[in-house]
């Protein structure tokens, strides 16, 4: 069973957080304001928080630039991941990404599942890694938020959770890159 070793020592992320929405502005960000409490409560940095529309070109510009930026470790995005046509995240997502981490998605869907029941399906929730940099991509409800990041992004990084996470891999993820 999954748990945190407190001999290892706890290791800061830094993390972007984008809210993908039509509709809200800062002072209705529910999703965006509970994403950052989370990470700030358990140990992490906000390095950029941002609001962009469901524009295909907007999100993958952001994520372009959180990529390039080497104090970006984790994107985090709330919204957008549905099945309407303004829904957009998923696809932005797929321009950047050098791996899809399947299991993600599957995981989060499972845990909404026991909550939402198949209304679970709706969600389009994706991770991946690009460049050295891990991408994942929330529903925009607060409930979503909380499920996805207590349930699944808090324990994976964590640099104590045993018997693995991802912020060991971090020093990896550049490999491939390093040697083209």
């Amino acid at each position: 069973m999954a748990s945190i070793d407190e001999s290892l020592p706890f290791l800061t992320v830094n993390i972007a957080l984008l809210t993908v929405s039509d509709t809200r502005g800062r002072a209705e960000d529910k999703s965006g304001d509970r994403l950052e409490e989370m990470v700030r409560r358990d140990g992490h940095q906000v390095a950029r928080r941002e609001i962009c529309r469901d524009e295909l070109g907007d999100i993958v510009s952001f994520l372009e630039d959180c990529i390039a930026d080497p104090q970006v470790d984790v994107v985090i995005s709330t919204g957008g991941t549905g099945v309407t046509g303004r829904d957009v995240t998923p696809e932005a997502f797929r321009q950047v990404l050098d791996k899809e981490i399947e299991g993600f998605g599957e995981l989060f869907r499972w845990i909404s599942y026991q909550k939402i029941g198949t209304s679970t399906l709706q969600s389009r929730a994706l991770g991946g890694v690009s460049q050295g940099t891990y991408l994942f991509a929330l529903p925009g409800s607060p409930g979503a938020c909380r499920d996805g990041w207590e349930e699944v992004l808090r324990p994976q990084l964590d640099s104590r959770q045993r018997p693995c996470n991802l912020v060991e891999l971090m020093p990896r993820l550049r490999e491939q890159l390093v040697q083209a």
